[in-house]
């Protein structure tokens, strides 16, 4: 098996649980779908929540709940999750998140109460928090360590890249055309497929004989928990606000005492060693800032296509198709050339890119156009993301033990959900306080005008330096990227 192709070839690699003809493209297949049913997820939710509201009666205060509970619980135990792959068997903990998320997905379909809604969207949040990082880390157990290995973490890459805008689009469809239920729904045949294939097509990691880190595990998941929650809460209050502060500060409490522990414990959760290498470090630092402003590109540019052209839901997601194939093809590329020209020009150069696009949509305003503006800067925006993510995987799982694969890519993810809901956080913050001091001067300097129009044109000019806030984030990590990354030995 020397590559990843279209013909099926089969591995004699013994595994634990005996000789089994594997196919290296359905195992890719298996592995690569349980990432895009999890990144859908980030998405696919958001455009069905106006119908959600209405059928489960949510006040705007509770339906945020609807993703804030998935997202805090996801963030919380992502850490905990990789390092149970490790543990316990990467195949077996993969299997059992997968489950997880997909029955928690059928209670979320079924569910007649805001309660259960919101504890069902808990519940996803704890099968995907195991689910992903081992899905990563099942491709280091699976491929040969080279270009076999570089390209399926490349097309692992174009999936997690176009996850979120694939989910824009199905939400649509399945809001406006079924019923928003089926934002759930779809995950039930797609999980169980994958559940009953794992056993047969992926190999199982070797289980290592640990005693459990209680200690850490705790003060990881409650750490990561109230940092997750205090971006959360800002978003829908503001930075300052009490609870926000002291979200903040346990958050560095409990964190401070986690280094402390992994930092002398024998069998620590996190090995600090992991960090030492400033490719992989570099690599977990540049994933933060650039998900926080790709997260902020489609909070706001859903609205504006929505908002300010009029776009349907439908409409709005189909309106990143452009983008979402750009990426895939460019990621395809990228995995080629990763292992040629090392990680350095590639991650410098999609992280700027995507602050050129970013800077490029801040000029958005109520007399903008779909072909004129929005679509020049996603074709822009999505050379960037597709470069980096194909380029980031590999980076950041490189020169790693076998022992430590689930963790090592638990802490990828751990930095892309992180800064995801820092981004998003900090773009609220930042548009509302502009949208509502642009309306103040706006109502003031023309009385006479619709109020309506007035609010549009604010709200415009409030997204516009959101934009220029997530364009400064990713130019941040074009410059951690020029600063850390080194190409020698960087990708075998």
């Amino acid at each position: 098996m020397g590559s990843i192709d279209l013909k099926t070839t089969n591995t004699t690699t013994p595994v634990s649980d005996g000789k089994i003809h594997r196919s290296p493209l359905l195992a890719l297949i298996l592995i690569s779908g349980a990432q895009l049913m999890i990144m859908l997820d980030l998405t696919i939710v958001n455009v069905a929540l106006p119908s959600i509201k209405a059928g489960l009666g949510f006040s705007p205060t509770a339906l945020s709940w609807v993703v804030d509970a998935y997202t805090l619980v996801f963030g919380g135990l992502l850490l905990l999750g990789g390092r149970s792959g490790d543990i316990f068997g990467r195949r077996k903990m993969f299997t059992i998140g997968v489950s997880i998320f997909a029955a928690a997905s059928f209670a979320g379909g079924l569910a007649d109460t805001q309660g259960l809604l919101i504890a069902a969207r808990a519940i996803q949040g704890i099968g995907a928090a195991i689910a992903s990082p081992t899905a990563l880390a099942l491709i280091a157990t699976n491929f040969k360590e080279g270009k076999e290995r570089t390209e399926a973490l490349g097309i692992f890459a174009s999936v997690s890249a176009a996850g979120a805008s694939l989910g824009l689009i199905s939400g649509g469809f399945l809001t406006e055309y079924i019923n928003w239920r089926w934002v759930f729904f779809v995950n039930i045949p797609v999980g169980a497929l994958i559940a009953i294939g794992a056993p047969m097509l992926l190999r199982e990691s070797e289980k290592q004989k640990v005693k459990a880190d209680v200690s850490g595990s705790l003060l990881s998941v409650a750490g990561i928990g109230s940092l997750v929650y205090g971006l959360i809460h800002s978003a829908s209050t503001s930075w300052s606000n009490k609870i926000t502060v002291e979200s903040f500060i346990a958050a560095a409490v409990l964190l401070i005492a986690f280094v402390i522990r992994e930092a002398t414990a024998k069998q620590p959760l996190l090995r600090l060693g992991l960090l030492r290498n400033r490719n992989r470090s570099g690599a977990y630092a540049i994933m933060l800032v650039v998900a926080g402003s790709l997260f902020a590109l489609w909070f706001f540019l859903t609205q504006f296509l929505q908002e300010i052209l009029g776009y349907s839901p439908i409409k709005a997601g189909l309106a990143f198709l452009p983008m979402t194939i750009s990426v895939m093809l460019i990621a395809k590329f990228t995995s080629r050339l990763v292992r040629r020209i090392g990680p350095l020009p590639l991650l410098s150069y999609g992280a700027f890119a995507i602050s050129v696009a970013l800077f490029w949509l801040s000029h958005l305003n109520v007399h903008s156009t779909y072909l004129g503006t929005v679509l020049p800067a996603l074709l822009i925006n999505a050379t960037g993301i597709g470069i980096t993510f194909a380029t980031i995987f590999p980076t950041a799982m490189t020169a790693l033990a076998p022992r430590d694969s689930g963790l090592g890519s638990a802490l990828v993810s751990v930095s892309q959900q992180i800064g995801g809901t820092l981004g998003i956080s900090i773009m609220l913050t930042v548009s509302a306080g502009i949208a509502n001091s642009k309306l103040a001067s706006l109502v003031s300097s023309h009385s006479g005008a619709s109020k309506a129009l007035l609010v549009q044109q604010a709200t415009a000019y409030g997204w516009s330096a959101g934009f220029k806030a997530a364009a400064l984030m990713a130019f941040i990590g074009g410059v951690v990227a020029l600063a850390t990354i080194r190409n020698s030995g960087a990708i075998r």
